[in-house]
């Protein structure tokens, strides 16, 4: 097996695994966004108690893709970690608020409100960061040999920020769509008048970003005009998942909304990766640069082999026995 086959599998990996965690603790952020603006606090407890059994669950993907990241591609840890130090900072902080609040909230009574915004903030800053996080891999970044040359701040544009705006609104949708399909009742209710206003900020952020992209690197650009293919057909599919949850929140349907909401993110993503492959340092490092010794690939891949089918069937395992709906006054707590 050569070193570039090897390096096309991890980058599959790599790439199933960010999706993975994308869609998986996307909802969950999505819930944590939406929480200040539910319509009660005992609507809290049930939006909490949707998500409380699987969010741990879920940041699993984070931890293969991150570890599958510096074990596969070292030169992106050398580059992007002392590009993003803060933005990685602020998804970690983020992140480690809203698991202390799942936990402690249910057990505060006075400063019960403090966990609300502990959960609702640690979800809207690790989503933000997120986001620009992506929008700064869009821009690239100031390299020279392999060394990232640039300011602590570089990161942080207008693009980034509507790119962190844009993942906020995206999350807030899976947020609801889930709500839709795990509750029922006046939240069911709820979530499904928020959802079309959340559809519509998706579509609008998302075709400014799209608008913007080529502005902003000139390697998309020439890929967006000079290439009538795949690139084109993913905002067309992307397109077509809109439409469809937009339907099917006006038919009420309750599963479909979810479903074509990951459709959604799955487009988009893909457009993303088409746009840049094969870089995995854009704009000057493809993943053949940044891989790592073959020897360190091949004894990480099998290792792997058997570590991520375990992951699915638990995965799955969980999602199962916490099916159906969640209702006031039952839940994981």
């Amino acid at each position: 097996m050569e070193l570039f086959e090897l390096a096309l599998i991890w980058a599959f990996i790599i790439g199933f695994g960010i999706i993975m965690y994308v869609l998986m603790d996307g909802f969950d952020l999505g819930v944590g966004i939406l929480f200040p603006f539910a319509p009660s606090e005992q609507d809290r407890d049930t939006m909490m108690n949707s998500v409380a059994p699987v969010w741990d669950g879920n940041e699993t993907w984070l931890v293969l893709g991150g570890a599958g990241l510096l074990a596969a591609f070292p030169m992106v840890y050398t580059i992007l970690l002392p590009a993003m130090y803060i933005g990685v900072f602020l998804l970690l902080a983020g992140l480690i608020f809203r698991g202390v609040a799942f936990e402690f909230r249910f057990k505060a009574r006075t400063s019960r409100y403090l966990w609300n915004w502990s959960f609702a903030g640690g979800s809207t800053v690790a989503t933000f960061a997120q986001g620009a996080v992506a929008g700064a891999y869009i821009q690239g970044f100031n390299t020279v040999d392999g060394v990232y040359v640039g300011g602590a701040l570089d990161w942080l544009t207008p693009f980034t920020v509507l790119t962190g705006l844009g993942t906020l609104a995206g999350y807030a949708l899976l947020g609801s769509t889930w709500l839709i399909m795990k509750t029922e009742g006046h939240l069911q209710d709820w979530a499904y008048r928020i959802t079309t206003p959340l559809l519509a900020a998706v579509l609008v952020i998302f075709g400014i970003i799209s608008v913007w992209t080529p502005f902003v690197d000139e390697m998309v650009r020439e890929r967006w005009f000079s290439n009538l293919g795949i690139i084109w057909v993913l905002p067309a599919l992307t397109l077509l998942c809109a439409f469809q949850i937009w339907r099917s929140v006006r038919n009420r349907f309750e599963g479909m909304p979810f479903v074509a909401t990951m459709g959604l993110f799955i487009t988009t993503y893909l457009g993303l990766v088409v746009s840049r492959w094969p870089y995995m340092v854009p704009p000057n490092y493809t993943l053949w640069d940044a891989a790592s010794a073959y020897e360190s690939q091949l004894f990480l891949l099998l290792g792997l082999l058997f570590v991520i089918p375990i992951v699915l069937v638990y995965t799955a395992w969980t999602y199962w026995v916490f099916r159906g709906k969640v209702r006031a006054g039952e839940g994981y707590h």
